[in-house]
């Protein structure tokens, strides 16, 4: 039987939201252990677009949101991690683009006189023109007009992997996880038959937080999915773009965001108000064959003959809401040393390991003297979507 271990704070799921955790909490002076079952970043973290909001998409209709306030200071935050100055450490990890865009094919609608007067945008949106647009949109067809937002797109997997770097040796595979008690008080986890005793628990799962939730037996908090049926086309004929495309709703009508595949081609992710309702009751055909309409129409100086075309479905994991209305903040609750949360989106991350943080400091759990970790079985990094679907 493996040796049992003690440590402060275990947790389970390594996307970013558990990696941005755990490297916070050993610069901190905390031992920490953390579990995960699959690769790393391999469920909701890898499956996003890597754009670190700053809450403009929220404002689209001319309202400030609660949103749009919780996630203002989110871009600031991660810049200075990639800076080194942050939370972290990131230096090392890839940005893709130092801004995304809003991108009006037409004229603007008139909704968005509002929205760029807010309180939201103010100071944050400049129109550029010329070579100051993205590659994708300097053609002499393109009409439309472009605002560079003071927000940010990263790698998400160099993101994973600088994190993980940063985790040493507290990272850990384990598949079967069950419940360790001492009384009728939770402890612990059991993780492949080995005990982990730790002060605090902390479970940032995703998706797989429902079935650890009833693994344990516990009832609350209840999760929620909203689904997404996400496009990938990939081909040497595009070229870098990292924009919402405005339509005439308070979403956008398509999201876009470039990625490098292995073989130096571009891989455009595409989200945004196509990959949700109509989107997702979409057969996969009928889903590429609206995307490859739509881009026909907004982009039609791109010649995609010779792209390739994949879908997938998407669940973002996030706390029950009535209505299933999607979550402003992180979201953290707690019970005994159990603590049950979700980040809602990935730019909330930092937002998610300071609830933790302050749970914790709250609770006076300090860093307690702990051995050595043993050597123990390494996740590896989960594959990106395009890696698995448009090799």
């Amino acid at each position: 039987m493996p040796s049992a271990l003690n440590t402060d704070v275990l947790i389970v799921g390594a996307g970013v939201a558990g990696l941005w955790l755990n490297a916070r909490l050993r610069r901190l002076g905390y031992s920490t252990v953390l579990v995960e079952r699959a690769g790393l970043g391999g469920g909701q973290s890898l499956k996003s677009q890597g754009i670190i909001h700053g809450g403009a998409k929220y404002a689209l209709h001319g309202a400030l949101t609660g949103a749009s306030e919780a996630i203002a200071e989110m871009p600031q935050r991660w810049r200075d991690a990639f800076a080194g100055a942050g939370d972290v450490d990131l230096r090392g990890a890839r940005l893709l683009s130092e801004a995304h865009y809003l991108w009006s094919p037409g004229t603007l609608a008139g909704n968005l006189t509002s929205f760029f007067a807010s309180k939201a945008v103010r100071g944050r949106v400049d129109q550029v023109k010329g070579d100051q647009l993205p590659p994708a949109l300097q053609d002499k067809a393109f009409k439309g007009k472009v605002y560079r937002l003071a927000e940010l797109v990263v790698d998400v997997p160099s993101v994973i992997t600088r994190l993980a770097e940063l985790g040493g040796d507290s990272l850990m595979a384990g598949e079967h996880i069950v419940p360790l008690h001492e009384g009728d008080q939770l402890c612990g986890l059991v993780v492949d038959g080995r005990e982990i005793r730790a002060q605090r628990i902390v479970l940032s799962a995703g998706e797989g937080t429902a079935d650890l939730l009833q693994a344990l037996d516990i009832q609350q908090p209840k999760m929620q999915t909203r689904p997404l049926h996400m496009i990938l086309a990939k081909g040497a004929s595009l070229k870098p773009l990292y924009a919402h495309c405005l339509g005439g709703g308070p979403k956008p009508r398509i999201t876009v965001t470039s990625h490098p595949a292995a073989d130096g081609q571009w891989v455009w992710y595409l989200g945004g108000d196509i990959a949700e309702a109509d989107g997702v009751a979409r057969e996969p055909a009928a889903q590429i064959a609206a995307a490859r309409k739509e881009l026909g129409q907004l982009l039609p100086w791109i010649d995609l003959s010779q792209v390739q075309w994949a879908t997938l479905r998407v669940n973002r994991a996030e706390p029950a809401q009535s209505g299933l209305v999607r979550p402003d903040n992180a979201f953290l609750a707690e019970q005994g040393r159990l603590l049950v949360g979700w980040p809602t989106k990935l730019a909330l991350a930092p937002d998610f390991a300071e609830r933790v943080i302050s749970a914790l400091q709250r609770d006076a759990i300090v860093p307690a003297a702990s051995a050595t970790l043993p050597e123990l079985p390494r996740p590896a990094l989960g594959q990106t979507p395009w890696e698995q679907l448009l090799p």
